[in-house]
């Protein structure tokens, strides 16, 4: 089939062994793959090149503005955006296909993300809950320069979503679940200790019993059982300690005051 009129760009660094996945899912079917690269010393940049994708070196600065960055890119009004640790599943390749066979009717689509952990032999449909935009065009929406929160914002015209998912495979292991979540982490409470939301006692406490709920019941991990359980806690652990972080960097603040 000819190429369709889409760029897709991913954002990546040390992804040597996911990033070949997330490339061929796509590449037989799209205009161009870009790799935006912020300084892979593995072999990132080789793989992505020999599997047809262009790559580009930008310094990290953030989420927000690496994607800004990628959608600068690309030389096409269509933008797909994946993470170096996706894979556009068959029936989403199948549906894009389908979507450009017309003249799309939306401005912007949400795709649907199925995480997948390594200790899981497949995913569940149920826990596909979070359906960002990831679909686009470039002159109707765009990606937000925050560097903690990459998120598309649809200036003009309906968001439509498609069939079809986004595997999601965000953690190799448990010990690079904490890595990432104590790197993430780090960024969201310096992000909250630059708007001075200093935690509350009240949500130290609530947090991550709530966040436990939410992921095992209302994200429906439970049709996971006991690997639903261990996802669930890592989730209330993530939400818990960027406030602890937080509240830790207000302390810090108080101290040095304290100490003039």
């Amino acid at each position: 089939m000819a190429a369709l009129p889409l760029s897709v760009f991913i954002i990546a660094k040390n992804e040597a062994d996911r990033i070949p996945l997330t490339i061929k899912s796509v590449r037989d079917w799209v205009d161009e793959v870009i790799v935006v690269d912020s300084g892979s010393d593995d072999d990132t940049v080789q793989l992505s090149e020999s599997l047809g994708a262009r790559t580009v070196f930008n310094e990290w600065r953030g989420y927000g503005p690496q994607k800004v960055f990628g959608e600068s890119l690309c030389r096409n009004d269509w933008l797909l955006n994946l993470d170096a640790d996706e894979e556009v599943s068959a029936e989403l390749a199948r549906s894009i296909q389908q979507l450009f066979q017309a003249t799309p009717d939306c401005s912007a689509y949400r795709l649907r993300i199925l995480p997948l952990h390594n200790f899981q032999t497949r995913g569940h449909s149920w826990t596909a809950v979070q359906k960002p935009v990831r679909l686009y065009l470039k002159d109707k929406a765009g990606f937000k320069d925050s560097p903690v929160h990459d998120s598309v914002m649809v200036r003009a015209g309906r968001i439509g979503t498609l069939r079809g998912m986004v595997i999601h495979r965000s953690f190799r292991s448990l010990a690079h679940h904490v890595d990432k979540v104590n790197s993430y982490s780090s960024a969201q409470a310096a992000d909250l200790f630059a708007k001075r939301r200093n935690p509350s006692a009240i949500e130290l406490i609530l947090v991550p019993p709530l966040a436990f709920f939410k992921q095992f019941v209302l994200r429906g991990e439970f049709v996971n059982g006991v690997d639903g359980v261990i996802i669930s806690y890592m989730y209330a652990f993530q939400r818990f300690i960027r406030l602890a972080k937080t509240r830790e960097r207000f302390r810090e603040e108080q101290r040095k005051r304290d100490a003039r």
